[in-house]
C-alpha cells in the first residue's frame, strides 16, 4: 500500500496508461483525481475506483487550457486538501512526411504533449510543495530520446518533456519534490491508432526502432510510474526511463 493516505492526480485518465495508473495507485491506497478531456471516459475510470471502495474524483480537463487546468487543481485541493503525486499522461500524436506536415498539426501536438505537461506541472506546484515527499512523473517517449521518422512534431514534443522533467528536477530537489519521466516505445492504447505510417513511407525506418514487433501494455508503464512516484524511489530524480526492450541501448 505505497499510496495509503496519499492523493494523486492523473491526466489522460480516461484510457490507456492514464487509466492503468489511476487504477493501480487507487489499489495501493491513493485517493485519485482522474482528469481527461473526455468527460465520459474519465468518469468511467473514477467509477471503477469508487466501486472498489477507494476515493476518486473524475474531472473534465483540457490540459492545453490554463483555466481548465487551474480549475481542476482547485477541485483537487478542495476535495482532498493536498497532492502528493502528479502523473502527466495526457498526450497526442500523429505521423506525416515532414515536408507535408501542417503547422496546425505541429501546434496541436506541441500544445498537448509539451505545453499541457508544463501547465499541469505549474498548477500543481503549490499543492505538491506543501509536502516534503512529493513527486511528478511525466510520460515522454523513446521518440524523445532518439529520432523517429515521420514524427517531427511528436519527437520535438517528447524531447521537450524530457528537458522539462530534468529542469524541474534540478529546480525543486531542495524543496522535497522529485521529477522523473518514463519513455515507452509502442504501448497498446487508443493513441496507437494515431501512428499510421503515411503513404509512401519507408517501413524499414520504423522497423529499425523495434516498434513493429514489440509493444508494451499500459499496466507495465503504470507500474514504472507508480514506482518512480513512491517513497521507494526517494533517491531517483531527473531520470528519463526508457521502456523499449533495449532498443535505445548503445
Amino acid at each position: 500500500m505505497r499510496y495509503q493516505d496519499r492523493t494523486v492526480f492523473v491526466t489522460g485518465a480516461g484510457s490507456g496508461i492514464g487509466r492503468a495508473t489511476a487504477l493501480l495507485t487507487a489499489a495501493e491506497g491513493a485517493a485519485v483525481v482522474c482528469a481527461d478531456i473526455d468527460e465520459v471516459s474519465v468518469k468511467e475510470t473514477a467509477n471503477l475506483i469508487l466501486a472498489t471502495g477507494q476515493q476518486a474524483l473524475g474531472l473534465a480537463c483540457n490540459v492545453t487550457d490554463r483555466k481548465s487546468v487551474h480549475e481542476a487543481m482547485l477541485r483537487c485541493g478542495e476535495a482532498y486538501g493536498g497532492l502528493h503525486a502528479l502523473f502527466n499522461v495526457a498526450g497526442t500524436g500523429g505521423m506525416a512526411h515532414t515536408e507535408e506536415a501542417s503547422e496546425e498539426a505541429w501546434n496541436r501536438i506541441l500544445a498537448v504533449n509539451l505545453t499541457g505537461t508544463f501547465l499541469v506541472c505549474q498548477a500543481a506546484l503549490p499543492l505538491l510543495l506543501a509536502h516534503r515527499r512529493s513527486a511528478i512523473v511525466n510520460v515522454a517517449s523513446v521518440a524523445g530520446l532518439n529520432g523517429q521518422a515521420y514524427s517531427a512534431a511528436y519527437c520535438a514534443s517528447k524531447a521537450g518533456v524530457v528537458g522539462l522533467t530534468k529542469a524541474l528536477a534540478v529546480e525543486f530537489v531542495k524543496r522535497g519534490l522529485r521529477v522523473n519521466c518514463v519513455c515507452p516505445a509502442g504501448v497498446i492504447t487508443p493513441l496507437m491508432s494515431q501512428f499510421a505510417m503515411p503513404e509512401g513511407a519507408d517501413a524499414d525506418l520504423m522497423a529499425r526502432l523495434g516498434l513493429v514487433a514489440k509493444l508494451t501494455h499500459p499496466e507495465e508503464v503504470a507500474e514504472a510510474m507508480a514506482y518512480l512516484a513512491s517513497d521507494g524511489a526517494r533517491s531517483v530524480n531527473s531520470v528519463a526511463l526508457a521502456m523499449d526492450f533495449g532498443n535505445t541501448a548503445s
